[in-house]
């Protein structure tokens, strides 16, 4: 998921609601939103569900992301997209090192890792070896509580001094996809902002990509 594979510039990190009900019904959305525009990356972030249902879920929805040749992760948990075959892990800052996932995912999958509004949490990833770090938040979320914020500054400091792509993440809605992009922001993550979205997820995805292009 490197800065240069994809185009445009910047380009939306879609992230799962914590929790998918119905898979099925789930999946439709999904594929909506991959044919509404360009999007990296589909991250699964599952919270309070065991393994089987994570493994589940991955089984129905990463291939509906490879239709559309985008990035399928799995969050938190290393042994889970090695289980799933995934394209990779997001980690947290307390989920297990970079070096430790390496060794298990080997060198072809993705490592990303949440760095908060850390430049040095950011510099140790990418010595470690993340893919990209993750940045946030930088907008209020109901997606989970925010204990960290991130400024745009954060981003054009890292934009300016490395090639490891950054993500920004936190509340983000379509009026601020661009700002964020200008200061340096490689991806834009979304959560709610897409699968909460009043006229659905396709048109939430025509939204944020018209403003990234704008």
């Amino acid at each position: 998921m490197s800065q240069e594979t994809f185009l445009p510039p910047c380009q939306l990190y879609l992230i799962t609601p914590p929790a998918i009900p119905d898979l099925e019904a789930f999946g439709k959305d999904l594929e909506a939103a991959l044919s509404a525009g360009p999007v990296a990356c589909v991250q699964l972030r599952l919270k309070d569900v065991d393994d089987a249902t994570i493994l589940d879920a991955a089984a129905h929805l990463m291939p509906i992301c490879h239709d559309h040749e985008v990035a399928f992760l799995i969050n938190d948990r290393a042994d889970l997209a090695l289980a799933a075959d995934a394209d990779g892990v997001h980690l947290g800052q307390a989920d297990g090192t970079v070096e430790s996932a390496r060794k298990m995912l080997g060198m072809d999958r993705e490592i990303g890792v949440t760095c908060h509004g850390s430049l040095h949490l950011a510099y140790e990833a990418g010595e470690a070896g993340a893919n990209y770090v993750a940045f946030g938040a930088f907008f209020d979320t109901d997606t989970k509580q925010t204990e960290h914020r991130a400024d745009l500054e954060l981003l054009t400091t890292w934009d300016e001094v490395t090639e490891i792509p950054c993500v920004a993440i936190g509340g983000i809605k379509p009026e601020h996809a661009k700002t964020l992009a200008d200061a340096g922001a490689h991806f834009i993550a979304v959560c709610s902002g897409v699968w909460g979205h009043p006229k659905g997820p396709a048109a939430a995805v025509k939204e944020y990509v018209a403003a990234l292009e704008g």
